[in-house]
């Protein structure tokens, strides 16, 4: 996070965030599903594969939320830059 970003720009950064988180979530979702599919070796990879994406999803909400906070404080200080 910058400090010259806007308000909007660091709205716009946490929204995309939880857009990632989303689709990281949606991701671990189909390997969670596609694991109690076909041989030991595929299940292990795909239980391995939605962890993985499980971290992503985390890492993304992590930078959502700074990002808001960083646009909440941005708007409190009366400039919005």
């Amino acid at each position: 996070m910058s400090d010259d970003k806007s308000t909007a720009g660091n709205m716009l950064d946490a929204a995309k965030a939880k857009i990632n988180e989303g689709a990281d979530r949606a991701r671990a979702a189909g390997h969670d599903l596609a694991s109690n599919v076909g041989g030991t070796m595929d299940n292990m990879g795909d239980k391995a594969k939605a962890t993985e994406d499980r971290a992503k999803a985390e890492v993304h909400n992590a930078e959502a939320h700074a990002n808001y906070n960083e646009g909440k404080r941005e708007a409190k200080d009366g400039d919005g830059h």
